[in-house]
């Protein structure tokens, strides 16, 4: 029986995951659930799958829930967050809580010895190092959520790292693939939340229409398969039925295929290395007659680029990359600077970063903060 701790059970891969748990009700028990804010899912999902704790991470809504549920057990704030990710009963953490707020309780959750389903893009891409280098001292798995890397970890299937040639992670290339650069200037938030094949928060979302998504699922690749950089690329699959491709270096390439749906991913992680019935129909290649493939645009997407530049440099510059991007599209959400401000006020910031090595959380979480106080600083 797996005993999962949802972090991050009110997002959409949070309530994905809650999905694959209710098909697989006899082998998966929920045995806690966390969330930010959004106490009226929780208390829907606490009726549902009576989990033995909840951690709600804003004190006040904690408060509010506990009156709501007197008879679960209620943490609240970053304490509460690890209780959930840590506690006795659970052997296999998902990892979804977006932004750096997950990082501490999914390192917290290693350090307990629980196996991670890893959905949060943070917790690699600001700490890699530290983090992997903790797995493979407490001797644990971290399993890819994305559907990307799930990809690529299904084709890879244990072979030796010497015979991989390039891992190749695809993308739909966003609303915006075949904008011009002056299109690019006067594009909406309203289009930039419509992405072509995938359903997924308004934050990840944009990060798909500057490409700045795929930049970080390289830098995740290269963390999780302990692959080089310059052994990663990507390829824009308008289509995204290929969710990414590994060439061998006997000119094989092996592929994973499928409707573009997380339930996959995420079943394939919690249920490893078991594969079991899913959710999803067959699929139909009648259905997709053409495959298209393109190489991306950095001069019109150059946070790709960015992207690659920071895992070059190392240390805190992925960490600080990550946190000003997040600044900086939550104030193109608020539609305070425009979508094509973000790649740019970006650079500047990164050209500025003096960067310093990466030896704990603390150094993490440090770099996080001085992103986040000098991007509102240039902003105002």
């Amino acid at each position: 029986m797996k005993k999962i701790a949802v972090l991050g059970s009110t997002g959409s891969i949070g309530e994905s995951t809650l999905k694959v748990a209710r098909h697989l009700k006899d082998r998966i028990q929920v045995t806690t659930l966390a969330a930010n804010t959004n106490i009226d899912k929780l208390e829907a999902q606490a009726n549902e799958f009576h989990p033995q704790l909840i951690a709600v991470y804003d004190e006040k809504q904690a408060a509010i829930l506990r009156k709501r549920l007197p008879h679960i057990q209620i943490e609240s704030g970053l304490q509460g967050l690890i209780a959930a990710a840590t506690h006795s009963d659970v052997n296999f953490v998902v990892s979804a809580m977006s932004g750096t707020i997950g990082i501490t309780p999914t390192i917290a959750a290693i350090k307990a010895g629980k196996n991670i389903g890893l959905a949060n893009k943070e917790v690699l891409v600001a700490g890699g190092a530290l983090v992997m280098s903790l797995a493979r001292k407490h001797n644990i798995q971290i399993l890819p959520i994305d559907s990307e890397h799930s990809a690529l970890f299904q084709c890879l299937d244990k072979q030796p790292k010497q015979s991989v040639r390039k891992l190749i992670l695809t993308a739909s290339g966003g609303p915006f693939r075949d904008h011009t650069l002056e299109q690019l200037k006067n594009v909406s938030l309203d289009e930039a939340l419509r992405h072509p094949t995938w359903t997924m928060g308004a934050k990840v979302t944009i990060d798909s229409s500057t490409l700045m998504n795929k930049g970080l699922e390289v830098i995740e690749a290269h963390w999780l398969f302990d692959i080089p950089l310059s052994q990663i690329s990507v390829v824009v699959h308008p289509q995204s039925i290929i969710h990414s491709m590994v060439e061998f270096v006997d000119n094989s390439l092996l592929a994973q295929l499928g409707e573009s749906n997380m339930i996959t991913p995420i079943q394939y992680a919690i249920m490893y290395p078991e594969r079991v019935p899913g959710l999803l129909q067959p699929f139909d290649f009648t259905k997709y007659p053409t495959l298209q493939f393109f190489v991306p645009n950095t001069d019109k997407f150059p946070c790709l680029r960015l992207a690659y530049e920071a895992a070059k440099v190392g240390g805190t510059m992925p960490c600080y990359m990550n946190a000003a991007n997040e600044i900086l599209v939550e104030h193109f959400r608020q539609k305070k600077i425009s979508w094509f401000d973000m790649a740019g006020k970006l650079e500047t910031l990164m050209e500025k970063h003096q960067v310093s090595p990466i030896h704990s959380l603390d150094d993490v979480l440090q770099a996080d903060s001085e992103a986040r106080r000098q991007t509102i600083d240039i902003l105002n």
